[in-house]
């Protein structure tokens, strides 16, 4: 199949701010419109030129439904612009670029305004079943005295009530957290306390030459209804070190795990916009690009390892390209858990896993870490689930521009036993 190039012309993100105790100062739309803003101001078009609209997320609140038309009318983007929201879990944003990638090289939209919000510090608490149906006999009767009859009925559990969050990270298949999933991973490969720990101090460490080098110049600064403005990633922790990580209790497998919070990705608020042009959009609008999709994978395996979605989404990214590891510039592997990229790392290096669960005859070899999230993860950026997919793949393109290289692969993995890689040139 002769397939149109779809180009990544430009992408803006906000700071992601770490959740603290309370709610964050801004809704999933709020921070898509930040990012989406600075964007579309770059641009040599209105905003009504926009042809449709995608947006991942996967906790939007009660009054942001088909979030992604919200953030398309509140960029003025038009009445007559179509507008639909993608959840694939983690890759929610790498969906939202997927499904525009289908529709340009349809020749239905040229120019497609893509990305991913999350705002989790916000993450809706639900009443229990049993309140709901309370509450219902309670609206369906008349008077005040079978209303009044009722109260002797209501009890003080009905109250207590579901942390969607916490749920949401939980997978209801395998009745697993995702740190739990990550411990199945550190055991099956033979992963240390001390290597999660000095991987997770290398994200800080890399993350703070990030900042310090200028290298994000992606994030928008943005500002509150007080007056507090926001201009970087919260969740860096530069005085980090192995000695205060290794302090640091098991927190998913207590007492004896090795997942901490220390070696996870954190609950973040953030956003990521991103536009996706066709050729013909391009040379109408004389647009630079940042790089040019070449190709998207996704893949699926047992929820209990679901961290090894990466391997199984890339490998065969690589095999239907004819490349190695060596073909590859620089890397971008979301930072769920340190274990978990580590262990995408060893199932790389074994010949059993590769020969058992990839049908290749050897070992794909050793993925150089130099060459992978050079300037931080998750770990210590962040994971807004919505909008993780959408930031790998802009931080790859700004990599690849800046080292002067050509190739790169972002890949992530998902809850509930998925994996997504793209395939970027510049």
């Amino acid at each position: 199949m002769n397939l149109k190039p779809v180009y990544i012309v430009d992408a803006f993100r906000t700071p992601f701010l770490k959740a603290r105790s309370v709610p964050g100062p801004f809704s999933a739309s709020d921070l898509a419109v930040f990012a989406g803003k600075a964007l579309l101001l770059r641009q040599p078009f209105s905003a009504e030129k926009i042809e449709e609209v995608i947006v991942g997320c996967v906790m939007p609140s009660e009054e942001e439904a088909n979030i992604a038309r919200i953030i398309a009318l509140r960029l003025g983007c038009g009445e007559t612009t179509p507008a639909w929201t993608v959840q694939r879990n983690c890759a929610s944003g790498l969906q939202s670029i997927d499904a525009a990638v289908k529709e340009i090289q349809q020749d239905r939209y040229d120019l497609v305004l893509v990305g991913g919000t999350e705002a989790m510090s916000r993450a809706p608490l639900v009443l229990k079943l049993a309140m709901a149906a309370w509450l219902g006999k309670m609206y369906a009767k008349s008077s005040f005295g079978e209303k009044l009859k009722l109260l002797v009925s209501l009890r003080p559990s009905f109250f207590i009530p579901t942390m969607t969050l916490l749920r949401g990270l939980r997978d209801p298949i395998c009745a697993l957290s995702m740190g739990q999933t990550a411990e199945i991973l550190a055991g099956r490969f033979g992963i240390t306390r001390e290597e999660m720990d000095a991987f997770a101090l290398q994200s800080h460490e890399r993350l703070a030459a990030a900042q310090d080098g200028g290298y994000l110049s992606e994030i928008v600064a943005i500002y509150d209804h007080e007056g507090h403005f926001y201009d970087h990633d919260t969740g860096l922790y530069r005085d980090s070190s192995m000695t205060k990580l290794s302090a640091l209790r098991p927190y998913f497998d207590k007492p004896f795990g090795l997942v901490t919070p220390g070696n996870s990705s954190q609950v973040t608020d953030g956003a990521v916009m991103m536009l996706l042009a066709s050729e013909r959009a391009v040379e109408r609008h004389q647009l630079s690009v940042l790089g040019k999709i070449v190709d998207i994978e996704w893949a699926a395996l047992s929820p209990e390892i679901m961290g090894l979605g990466p391997v199984m989404a890339a490998t065969p990214l690589l095999a239907r390209h004819e490349y190695g590891f060596s073909d590859i510039d620089y890397w971008e592997i979301n930072e769920a858990f340190a274990a978990q990229v580590l262990a995408c790392l060893k199932a790389w290096e074994s010949d059993a896993f590769c020969q058992e669960h990839l049908h290749l005859q050897s070992a794909m070899g050793i993925l150089d870490q130099e060459r992978l999230n050079v300037d931080g993860g998750a770990i210590a950026m962040g994971h807004p689930v919505g909008a993780s997919g959408t930031r790998i793949v802009m931080r790859l393109l700004n990599v690849l521009k800046r080292h002067h290289a050509k190739r790169g692969i972002a890949a992530i993995c998902i809850g509930g036993g998925q994996g997504g890689a793209i395939l970027l040139e510049v």
